[in-house]
C-alpha cells in the first residue's frame, strides 16, 4: 500500500457539488485542513434538492446505478451505503413508452425476467440478451479493475495479461458505435432502445458512443435500479455530513474569482498555487491561502476564467474542438391526484430515434418535436416527496447545449414546456394533465450556465465520445500549475454521481503518486469504523 500523503496541507476545494464534497471528505480524512467554497447558497450542485408547497424535488440525478462504487466510497470513510442510506430496489426498474407501440413495456428488476421479457417481445432475443449481458458484465468488470479508477499517470500499470489478452476485442468495442453493436443482438425497436438509451447517461448519442459503453446495460438489467428513500438529497447530505465530521469547513455563497499562483523555477510547471480569491454573498472579496487547490467546478470555467492564458492546460482552443453533452429542459411538476400511468422511472422514446439525436447533436441543432424524454415519479416509491393526494413529477428533455435557448421563465422554454406536458399527457394517456398541475418550475440551458458556469449550458459535461473517454478525457491535474487538481464530471473518469465519487478518489491517488488501476484499499484510515447514521 502506498504511504499516506503528508498531513496538514491547506486545501481549498472549489465547488460543493457531489465531487467537491466527496473530495473534501477524503482529504479531511487524510488529515488535511480543507475548505470548500460553494457559489450557490446550498451544497449539492446539480444534485441539490428544493422544496415548495409540500413537494421535495431532486434537482437533477435520480438513477441510483453502480451501487458498489457508491458503497466503496463510503467504505473509504469507514462506513457503508447501507449505514448511510435506506436503499430500495425498484421493480419494475422502469417503464418504456415507445412511439408507434400502444402498450407500455415494464422492465423488471431481475435478469431472468428481463430475458423472458425480451423473448416475449421478439422470439430469439432472450438468448441474444444473455450474450449481450455476459459481454457487458465482463466489460464492466474490466473497466472497474483497469480504467475507471486510473489516473492514467502511467500506462505501464495497464500492461497486464487481462488487458493485453482483450486488446483485439477492446479495439472493436472502441471503434464500433453502440447503435450498430446493439442491433446485432435484437431487431425489435423497443428492445434496441432499451439497449441504446444508456448513452444519454453519458451525455452522448448511441450513434457516436463507443460500444464499450454497452457495459451500462449490466448496471440496469443485471444489477437493477435502486432508490435512496428521501431522494438523492440523502446521498448529498451523507457526504456533506461525513466531510464536516472529518474536519472540512464548507462555506456557501462564496464564488471563486481567481486561482492565485506564484512563479516557480520549474520549466515544466512554471507556477504553483498560493490560494484563491473569492467573493461572498455580501459582495466582499476574500482570499484563502492554499497549498493545494482542487477545482470541482466546470473545467472550462476553471481553466479559461480562473487562470491566466499562459497557465491554462485546457485553453479555449481545446474546447473549440471538443463535444459538449446535451443540455436539458427540466420540469418540476406537482400534480393533483394519482398518476398510475407512470412508474417511478418512465422513458418516452420517439420512433425516429436517429433524427431525435441528430436534432440535439447535429451541425445545426434544434429542439426536437416530438421529443424523447425521461420522467421520474419518486412519489411512486417515497411518500415523503409529495403532499397526500398528489404526485411529484420530474421531466428531463435532452436539448442542444446552447444557452441562447433560454432558461426558467423564458418565453421559448415555457412554450417548449407546454408542448412537453401535452406530449406526456397524450403518450402516457393522462387526461387533463395540464389542468392538474398545481406547481410548475422549469430550468434550461441558460440556468445551467448561470448557476454552474456550465460550458455551453450543458447539463452533464463533455460528451463521452471516443475522443473524450478514458485516457482521452481531460486529466485531473494541471500540467502548468503545481498543486492544482480537478474533480467532477468534466474530467476523468466522467459523467454521473458514481464517476464523480471516483474522481474524488483519483485526487487522493494523484497526491499519493499512486498509479494503481483499481479502487484504493478501505478504509483510508485503518481501524476507523463509524456508527450507523441513516438520516
Amino acid at each position: 500500500m502506498k504511504p499516506r500523503i503528508p498531513s496538514g496541507r491547506a486545501v481549498v476545494v472549489i465547488g460543493g457539488g457531489i465531487s467537491g464534497l466527496a473530495t473534501a471528505a477524503l482529504l479531511a480524512t487524510e488529515g488535511h485542513r480543507v475548505t470548500v467554497l460553494e457559489k450557490q447558497g446550498t451544497v449539492g450542485g446539480r444534485a441539490y434538492s428544493w422544496e415548495q408547497d409540500g413537494f421535495r424535488f431532486d434537482a437533477g440525478p435520480s438513477w441510483y446505478l453502480m451501487p458498489e462504487v457508491i458503497d466503496h466510497f463510503f467504505r473509504l470513510l469507514g462506513t457503508s451505503a447501507a449505514e448511510q442510506l435506506d436503499l430500495v430496489k425498484l421493480d419494475p426498474g422502469y417503464r418504456l413508452l415507445s412511439e408507434g407501440f400502444p402498450e407500455p413495456v415494464d422492465v423488471p428488476a431481475e435478469r431472468r425476467r428481463v430475458v423472458e421479457l425480451f423473448e416475449r417481445l421478439e422470439p430469439g432475443a432472450g438468448a441474444g440478451l444473455e450474450r449481450y449481458l455476459d459481454s457487458a458484465a465482463d466489460t464492466y468488470t474490466m473497466a472497474v479493475r483497469r480504467f475507471l479508477y486510473s489516473t492514467f499517470e502511467s500506462f505501464t500499470s495497464l500492461l497486464t495479461p487481462d488487458v493485453l489478452g482483450r486488446l483485439p476485442r477492446l479495439g472493436r468495442l472502441l471503434l464500433e458505435p453502440l447503435h450498430s453493436y446493439a442491433r446485432r443482438y435484437v431487431t425489435d425497436p423497443r428492445l434496441q432502445q432499451i439497449l441504446e438509451y444508456p448513452a444519454v447517461f453519458l451525455g452522448t448519442s448511441p450513434f457516436t458512443a463507443p460500444s464499450m459503453y454497452h457495459l451500462m446495460s449490466h448496471l440496469d438489467l443485471d444489477d437493477g435500479v435502486l432508490y435512496p428513500m428521501g431522494g438523492f438529497a440523502r446521498l448529498v447530505e451523507a457526504v456533506e455530513r461525513l466531510a464536516r465530521e472529518a474536519g472540512a469547513t464548507i462555506t456557501t455563497d462564496a464564488e471563486v474569482l481567481e486561482i492565485e499562483t506564484a512563479s516557480t523555477s520549474s520549466r515544466r510547471r512554471p507556477a504553483a498555487v498560493r490560494g484563491v480569491r473569492y467573493r461572498t454573498g455580501d459582495g466582499a472579496e476574500h482570499r484563502a491561502a492554499a497549498d493545494v487547490v482542487v477545482s470541482a467546478a466546470d473545467l472550462h470555467h476553471t481553466e479559461t476564467a480562473l487562470l491566466p492564458r499562459n497557465l491554462q492546460t485546457y485553453p479555449e482552443r481545446y474546447w473549440k474542438r471538443s463535444t459538449a453533452g446535451p443540455s436539458a429542459l427540466l420540469l418540476y411538476l406537482g400534480v393533483r391526484g394519482e398518476l398510475p400511468q407512470l412508474q417511478h422511472h418512465t422513458l418516452l422514446f420517439t420512433e425516429d430515434w436517429e433524427e431525435n439525436f441528430r436534432a440535439i447533436f447535429g451541425r445545426t441543432p434544434f429542439i426536437p418535436t416530438p421529443a424523447s424524454m425521461y420522467v421520474c415519479k419518486p412519489s411512486a416509491t417515497d411518500p415523503e416527496v409529495a403532499p397526500e393526494g398528489h404526485e411529484n413529477v420530474f421531466v428531463l428533455v435532452p436539448i442542444p447545449a446552447d444557452p441562447s435557448l433560454g432558461g426558467s421563465g423564458g418565453e421559448r422554454m415555457e412554450r417548449v414546456a407546454d408542448a412537453v406536458i401535452g406530449q406526456l399527457s397524450e403518450w402516457a394517456g393522462i387526461p387533463h394533465l395540464e389542468e392538474r398541475i398545481v406547481l410548475r418550475r422549469s430550468y434550461g440551458p441558460a440556468d445551467f450556465e448561470r448557476d454552474y458556469h456550465s460550458w455551453k449550458g450543458t447539463s452533464l459535461g463533455p460528451a463521452h465520445t471516443l475522443q473524450q473517454s478514458a485516457f482521452f478525457r481531460a486529466g485531473n491535474i494541471s500540467r502548468k500549475v503545481q498543486g492544482l487538481y480537478y474533480a467532477g464530471g468534466s474530467t476523468i473518469p466522467g459523467i454521473g454521481i458514481p464517476m464523480c465519487l471516483i474522481s474524488a478518489e483519483l485526487v487522493i491517488k494523484r497526491l499519493r503518486r499512486d498509479t494503481s488501476t483499481g479502487p484504493l484499499p478501505v478504509p483510508l484510515r485503518p481501524g476507523r469504523v463509524r456508527e450507523n447514521t441513516v438520516a
